[in-house]
């Protein structure tokens, strides 16, 4: 099984391209299915997640091209199907997006129940009961399948009872094509929901106010072919920001938008880096010693909830004692044990960590628990005296493209082995 070794207490150094935003191409690559024309996403990041959403929708028949590493072209035209199984979506938890997207296609959609991290309960109760207010019947069948179908999908006001990023763009999905108009009040104004409001407006739809608490659809009766690039992933970029402070480095994300890193930029000044904002580019600089700070977790244009598991890595290192409160997802502590093992220290009390900074992490063989916390492990072990493991980095791999290889290029000392005999090679050579 794949594992990362690190041999970290080294800064890292140098400038690094972001990929695609994951979190938006999972909404993207569903919302193309919805034309009977060529549709060609570009800038689609090269990870885990996408290749999941990419086989489900070739799955029921849809035409998907991979120009490059990057570029996808998808018709939807040849779909024969709408039932979208357990296996080919259990993995991901944005698998709901294809309800939205072939509900509001063909008015029918059977997909099985979404998977993912487990960082605490997602129930997707939202997301079903605004289908049924644009005219659907919903059950939950047997083995956990979500069928969704209407002989006819009606506009309608609706209001969400909390901000929810996916029942947001499901129902931007779902309603698109339905008769009349739509409004989504309390909506999520997340940067991906912009960018999915803005590739379906490229196909064709009328969606206005993506990015505020309400967001209008007119009716349009087909959508049709695009190119459309993807923007920049937010969480990757911070989670570079995080492992220049960590490492008293001086690292340059490029191709960025800096406005979507607002939130980790003034924590990162707070706790005494230097941050230098591009037109397209963020750099980070620490040279010190970090200083405590408190965070909380919220919705756009809050501190990213994705984000605060690599924040509490560095509260860890802050002189002095910090809080770190999760309100967005209910267990997304788990990695604090394994912080624990590297020498972190702090305690959880509810929905916050209370986090005593110490001056240094020794490395230690830990496991990722999910995706952002995995992240988290691989940047304390940089920041880490010694050599660390991370074990179950297929979690990373969901979200991260190229994750060792673009810390590589910084000049951290990290590979990927599948064995004992790989781990002492490396050792030997960088010993």
């Amino acid at each position: 099984m794949e594992q990362y070794i690190i041999k970290g207490n080294k800064p890292l150094e140098g400038s690094v391209k972001i990929s695609g935003a994951k979190n938006a191409a999972l909404g993207i690559l569903a919302a193309a299915i919805m034309a009977d024309e060529p549709v060609t996403v570009e800038n689609v990041p090269d990870v885990r997640d996408a290749h999941v959403i990419l086989s489900a929708i070739k799955g029921v028949g849809a035409t998907v091209k991979e120009v490059d590493k990057n570029t996808v072209e998808i018709n939807g035209k040849t779909i024969t199907s709408v039932d979208i199984q357990y296996e080919q979506v259990k993995k991901i938890r944005a698998s709901y997006y294809l309800i939205g997207a072939l509900l509001g296609k063909y008015h029918e959609a059977k997909v099985a129940l979404p998977g993912g991290c487990d960082i605490g309960s997602r129930p997707i109760d939202m997301h079903l009961k605004a289908f049924k207010a644009l005219g659907a019947e919903v059950d939950i069948l047997a083995g956990g399948i979500v069928w969704a179908r209407a002989k006819k999908l009606t506009g309608a006001h609706i209001y969400f009872d909390m901000v929810s990023v996916g029942a947001t763009i499901n129902l931007m999905l779902a309603a698109c094509m339905a008769e009349g108009d739509t409004i989504l009040e309390n909506a999520a104004k997340e940067p991906h929901i912009v960018d999915v409001a803005n590739f379906l407006n490229a196909m064709g739809a009328k969606i206005k106010g993506a990015g505020t608490d309400v967001i209008r659809i007119k009716a349009v009766e087909k959508l049709h072919k695009a190119t459309y690039s993807i923007i920049p992933d937010q969480i990757e970029a911070g989670t570079f920001m995080i492992a220049a402070a960590v490492t008293r480095g001086n690292v340059t994300v490029c191709d960025v938008i800096p406005k979507h890193l607002e939130s980790i930029s003034a924590k990162l000044i707070e706790m005494g880096c230097e941050v230098e904002e591009g037109d397209d580019t963020v750099r980070v600089c620490a040279k010190g010693r970090l200083r405590s700070t408190n965070i909380k977790t919220l919705p756009y244009p809050g501190f990213p909830t994705d984000m605060q598991p690599q924040m509490a890595v560095a509260l860890a290192l802050a002189e002095g004692t910090s809080m770190v409160t999760e309100s967005v997802f209910d267990n997304r502590f788990r990695y604090v044990d394994e912080l624990t093992r590297m020498g972190g220290q702090g305690k959880v009390e509810g929905n916050t960590f209370y986090v005593d900074g110490v001056e240094g992490l020794t490395g230690a063989q830990v496991a990722a628990p999910d995706l952002r916390a995995g992240a988290a492990l691989v940047l304390a072990a940089l920041a880490a005296e010694g050599y660390s493991e991370v074990e179950d980095i297929m979690y990373i791999q969901r979200g991260y493209e190229d994750f060792d290889e673009k810390l590589r290029g910084l000049g951290a000392r990290i590979e990927i082995v599948t064995s004992e005999h790989d781990a002492q090679k490396f050792r030997l050579k960088v010993g």
